[in-house]
């Protein structure tokens, strides 16, 4: 990764020339993926079915993942008023990058059209178009009725499902030999296409964006693993470094997600049941990242084009960006949610442009807490689990 971010600073546009390596590395994860969520998910559901507290599970995991994400927008918007990062940034020069052509990008979809969108008409469909969220409904509950059957009848099929799990574990294993390279050549063809010049604009955001990221994802999380688990923040955070890389240089929840799942239960023993519901889950509707990012942006933007927000837009920015985050797909590209953030709040959005052309950048890092989060609830989730069937 450092290699990479030298190699694209010395080249330029050049350093576009490694892309392939990222590319191939990128595709090979994601051929994997899919069939993985498909497997990982029925083998969790199944698992956790079985049991009396798979429906406190689904709830405590659902409650986590949106209490978090509301905590890092709040977050976000006090960072904002206390740093004011889009006080006095200097727009001259920059205005013939305003545009309004997102104004019809901010639609977010009513709470019956997010349920009915949720429910596939046809798993094969979804599954052949990597609607993930779609998935995951059809193999939660696939999963939970196999696990309603006798038990002579399910233990083949769940072994068979098992076996699967176990295979794409050894494939993952294998492509990961391999990512040194692709992270290298994600980083130098990322670092030299966007450089740094772009970010003297938005400087001052970037800078508050880190912070902000850093307090997440080195403070909170391992605090609540320290007060809700058994596990040592330090062993959390050591363990968390590989899966953090790979987010880094991917941009993707998705693209992570195998490596998210072995390290939680390889490193820090988080029972597959567990881990193949949360990290699943987590990577299809769990963005603190995110939502530090949408907040960050509302308030950069208002200070910009000095709009005063009072208490009714921190309260529409909070719910717009929490509750959007439903159904994001856990993968790279420009977010049009955040314009559906700004319009909720009354901010202008002809600024966006300023900070697409960054949107890599910006990605990489949230995408790394995003991460951060999913692993952290599957530790959390786990042990106090465990600790009710030791009670019991």
């Amino acid at each position: 990764m450092c290699i990479g971010t030298i190699v694209g600073a010395l080249m330029g546009h050049d350093a576009s020339i490694f892309a392939p390596l990222g590319s191939i590395f990128i595709h090979l994860i994601k051929m994997l993926v899919i069939p993985l969520i498909a497997v990982a998910i029925i083998s969790g559901a199944a698992g956790l079915g079985s049991s009396q507290s798979a429906g406190k599970v689904g709830v405590a995991t659902l409650g986590f993942f949106g209490l978090t994400s509301a905590v890092a927008v709040g977050l976000a918007l006090v960072m904002g008023e206390i740093f004011k990062p889009g006080e006095g940034v200097d727009m001259k020069g920059v205005e013939s990058l305003f545009s309004n052509v997102y104004a019809d990008k901010g639609d977010l979809p009513g709470f019956w059209a997010t349920i009915e969108g949720m429910i596939p008409t046809n798993v094969f469909q979804s599954l052949t178009e990597a609607n993930v969220l779609q998935i995951l409904v059809f193999c939660l509950f696939f999963g939970i009725a196999l696990s309603k059957l006798e038990k002579a009848r399910r233990e083949p099929l769940l072994n068979g499902i098992n076996a699967i799990v176990d295979a794409m574990v050894w494939m993952i294993n294998v492509v990961m030999k391999v990512a040194p390279l692709g992270v290298f050549g994600l980083m130098a063809d990322a670092v030299g296409t966007f450089g740094f010049r772009a970010l003297e604009i938005v400087i001052k955001l970037f800078v508050v964006y880190v912070i902000a990221i850093l307090i997440y994802g080195f403070l909170f999380y391992p605090a609540l693993i320290k007060a809700f688990s058994n596990t040592s923040p330090i062993a959390f955070l050591s363990a968390m470094k590989k899966p953090q890389a790979v987010a880094l240089s991917t941009a993707s929840s998705m693209a992570t997600l195998p490596v998210t799942m072995e390290v939680c239960e390889e490193e820090l023993k988080v029972k597959n049941s567990t881990a193949s519901f949360v990290l699943p889950l987590g990577a299809t509707i769990n963005m603190s990242g995110n939502a530090i990012y949408y907040g960050l942006v509302a308030v950069f933007f208002a200070q910009m084009f000095q709009v005063d927000l009072g208490l009714q837009a921190y309260i529409a920015i909070i719910l717009t960006a929490t509750l959007g985050a439903v159904g994001q797909a856990g993968v790279p590209g420009p977010s049009f949610l955040v314009v559906a953030v700004l319009l909720a709040a009354g901010i202008p959005i002809e600024g966006l442009p300023l900070l697409f052309a960054l949107d890599r950048i910006f990605d990489m890092i949230r995408t790394a807490l995003n991460i951060t989060g999913d692993a952290a609830c599957a530790v959390i989730i786990d042990s106090m689990n465990h600790e009710k069937h030791s009670d019991a």
